[in-house]
């Protein structure tokens, strides 16, 4: 990974940050720039800096790191998929876990790019003028469920209107630690990459400060299973759906964290492994070791809605729960109650 280092003078100072290091870096336009300050990709003085219009400091010395670049034609790869739906226009996948959508450093091959190049070879008219399939949204590579891409051009077109005027509906089915208190509600608070670990998003303390994507959730309880402790009624897990109003990186599992029910497996943002459940015997050993030894977050997109850019129909897609959730579920469903 290459880096540039820029050292501000006093005539810099206050300066806006993208405005400055633009004009300094004569291969980075000012987007790009300014995309890499939103991805903790710049240091000033050793200390990630998140906020593009933040001011230049006289005599600071501001790093950018600068990622591998992704090589500009993936090569298709005959690779299975669960389609859901597919025409002309698009095609809808149930992703499985451990599918990255898009080639990036550590994963240059076996992403659902990949895979959609072989499976519409000679059916993509092209996005932008390149033979590529239109990707307007994401899932995490260890997140399962659905997903939608563009074949054509005035699709893609359509579906990014779609996405950025939130006309769709998105569901998502969560396993958390504990249970949010109340059972439903809402998470209306801005995410920005993490001033202390560049890989990781976080809620901003203060949404005035003007740092950060406003971000909100809508979650409610499907099933509780269990209890922390004898004598409480808080549910040692729960089954939740969130719905999303935006689709910011990592949403779900930030906002369900910082209200208390970080998701079950998420090596990121749980702090701790499987569960705190009272309880004794065999029923409440399997339990507690499924959600311990459960390999990834516990997160499936669910449902995705939306109506057709080109035919205008509505559509109303469901991806079923993978076999390794529902092996979770049925699991926890046999903690005692403490009844």
């Amino acid at each position: 990974m290459d880096t540039l280092s820029i050292s501000a003078s006093p005539e810099d100072a206050g300066t806006r940050l993208d405005t400055f290091l633009a004009s300094r870096a004569d291969q980075l336009s000012r987007s790009r720039v300014k995309a890499l300050i939103l991805e903790g990709a710049v240091a000033q003085n050793g200390e990630a800096v998140i906020d593009p219009r933040r001011g230049v400091v006289a005599g600071a010395t501001y790093l950018i790191r600068l990622p591998e670049p992704v090589p500009a034609t993936p090569e298709p790869e005959d690779i299975p998929l669960d389609v859901l739906f597919e025409d002309e226009h698009l095609i809808l996948i149930n992703k499985p876990s451990g599918m990255a959508v898009h080639p990036a450093p550590g994963s240059w091959s076996g992403t659902l790019v990949n895979a959609l190049l072989h499976h519409c070879r000679g059916q993509l008219s092209g996005i932008g003028g390149v033979e590529r399939p239109g990707i307007v949204h994401r899932i995490d590579k260890l997140t399962t469920g659905v997903l939608v891409a563009a074949k054509t051009e005035p699709a893609h077109l359509g579906l990014s209107e779609l996405f950025q005027k939130h006309d769709i509906e998105r569901k998502y089915l969560a396993v958390t630690r504990g249970a949010p208190r109340p059972l439903s509600g809402t998470v209306d608070l801005p995410i920005a990459r993490s001033t202390g670990d560049r890989k990781k998003m976080a809620v901003v303390r203060n949404p005035e400060s003007g740092v950060g994507r406003n971000a909100v959730t809508h979650y409610r309880a499907i099933e509780t299973f269990g209890v922390r402790d004898k004598g409480t009624a808080l549910p040692a897990a729960a089954l939740m759906e969130c719905q999303l109003e935006t689709g910011r990186t990592h949403q779900i599992r930030v906002h369900m964290a910082h209200i208390g029910a970080p998701l079950i497996g998420d090596p990121v943002y749980g702090r701790h492994k499987g569960i705190s459940s009272y309880g004794h015997g065999d029923a409440h050993i399997a339990g507690t070791k499924a959600a311990r030894k459960f390999p990834r977050q516990a997160l499936h997109a669910a449902m995705l809605g939306f109506v057709h850019p080109i035919s205008k129909e509505a559509f109303r897609f469901e991806a079923p729960l993978p076999k390794d959730m529902s092996d979770l579920i049925d699991a926890l469903r046999q903690l005692p109650t403490g009844d």
